[in-house]
């Protein structure tokens, strides 16, 4: 497995990319409500960390989706209809779900050339112990945001290509978001490429705080391992023990979120901006929306990026849904 890291090599120095952060971080503490952006999560720990909640009982968007994905990977090839093909993969994961559609293509007789992105390196080397070797099969991992490795490795190849945005990704962006996301996919990617996007859908409250609060406790440390970056990174003094995460479901938003709450007033000091943060007691740091959607909310979003619904494929509970878009 080959692994580039754009990041260092076009972008950014490391330097840049902890000025970005501690430039996001004060803004966000200075906010109000204040806020941390959701992808300073994924340092390697976290991504570690985001690896465990996937397989846990209580998280069922995993185990759904791969049930769909193994239903449906002898049919992609037919779908698709080439011999050769790129996948690309937004968010690299374990690849446990990817190597069942990987499995389908090279099933069928096609060589897979497959383009892992991710910002975290860490998530490459755990994604190459799960993605089984084969003659037609050619990695590269691209280290990079999402869309800047995707025009990287529109460098590499002119092969058609099919764009994996499992999980439920997409729903960490608002309405808004989603829709600027997608048509920058649209944009970045040719007429007639593909795309196979994972869509969490509404449904039982019980099941989402469930799924967002496991039982074992590794969301709230997942949550948590925020402060400790900033503690490691930004030379803060966060004391991570005297915050707790909330997750909750928000009816109007149709959204579940993340917030981590001051246990007690505090003060933080985050050398790295040479600044001091006061902290209510019972104050909140808002870090994340996890959107639901029903399918209608699916088609609108389709409808409005310049792509087509190929099919929606869904489990028996209606859970969740992998969309198949061909770009028009």
């Amino acid at each position: 497995m080959k692994i580039t890291n754009v990041s260092n090599v076009q972008v950014a120095q490391e330097d840049n990319v902890k000025e970005q952060f501690a430039l996001d971080v004060l803004t966000g503490l200075c906010s109000t409500p204040k806020n941390i952006s959701a992808k300073y999560f994924y340092d390697d720990k976290g991504s570690e960390l985001f690896q465990k909640i996937t397989s846990h009982k209580d998280y069922y968007p995993t185990r759904t989706e791969f049930e769909i994905l193994d239903s449906i990977k002898d049919e992609l090839p037919k779908v698709v209809g080439e011999k050769e093909i790129d996948l690309v993969e937004l968010g690299a994961g374990d690849g446990h779900k990817t190597e069942l559609v990987i499995q389908g293509f090279l099933n069928a007789g096609v060589i897979v050339n497959f383009y892992p992105i991710d910002i975290s390196e860490k998530a490459m080397h755990l994604l190459k112990k799960n993605i089984t070797a084969h003659k037609n099969l050619k990695i590269h991992g691209i280290v990079a945001e999402y869309f800047q490795g995707l025009r990287y490795a529109r460098t590499l190849s002119t092969n058609k290509q099919i764009v994996l945005v499992l999980g439920s990704n997409i729903g960490n962006f608002n309405p808004a978001q989603s829709q600027g996301f997608l048509r920058q996919l649209r944009k970045t990617i040719n007429k007639s490429d593909y795309a196979l996007i994972g869509f969490d859908l509404k449904k039982n409250i019980d099941t989402l705080l469930s799924a967002y609060n496991d039982s074992a406790g590794i969301t709230r440390d997942f949550n948590l391992n925020l402060l400790n970056r900033m503690n490691q990174e930004l030379d803060a003094n966060f004391d991570v023990s005297s915050f707790e995460h909330f997750g909750t479901y928000n009816p109007i938003l149709g959204a579940m979120e993340s917030y981590l709450i001051s246990k007690k007033d505090q003060t933080v000091f985050i050398g790295e901006l040479e600044r001091t943060f006061e902290f209510n007691e019972m104050e909140a740091i808002h870090l994340e929306y996890s959107f639901k959607f029903l399918k209608k909310d699916i088609n609108f979003l389709c409808e409005h990026s310049a792509f087509e619904v190929v099919e929606h494929f869904s489990d028996k509970n209606d859970y969740f849904v992998d969309t198949l878009w061909k770009a028009i």
